[in-house]
């Protein structure tokens, strides 16, 4: 009977560890994705930004799981996390359209210039 309840009293305790270790690597996943955006979403084209997008759903699919079982600061943390991961990603997103928009207003001048070289000889 002692060695049952010795088991038991182990089993629960590896459960605990093991959950811990699942949250605390959730949130570690969380802070990695917005150390990898800080250092490296300005060289980002459409195709990266799909695929961070997909990424940051995932990593907060995975935090919400345990979200019961974060402290207030962890779920601080977390929300500043997630928070610079968001502001990473208006940026590039800001970014990304602003990039298009120079590419148009140039090609726009080109198409004038075109339009009225033509016109031009005549």
């Amino acid at each position: 009977m002692k060695n049952v309840k010795l088991l038991l009293v182990c089993g629960a305790f590896a459960l605990m560890m093991a959950s811990c270790s699942t949250k605390q690597r959730a949130i570690n996943q969380l802070e990695s994705f917005s150390y990898e955006l800080r250092d490296n979403s300005r060289y980002y084209d459409l195709q990266d930004w799909e695929k961070a997008g997909k990424k940051f759903v995932k990593i907060t699919k995975n935090v919400k799981k345990h979200e019961f079982d974060y402290t207030p600061a962890e779920k601080a943390r977390i929300g500043r996390l997630e928070g610079e991961c968001a502001g990473y990603m208006a940026r590039g997103a800001k970014d990304n359209v602003t990039d298009r928009l120079r590419g148009f207003i140039n090609e726009l001048k080109g198409i004038l210039q075109g339009v009225t070289d033509a016109f031009g000889g005549w």
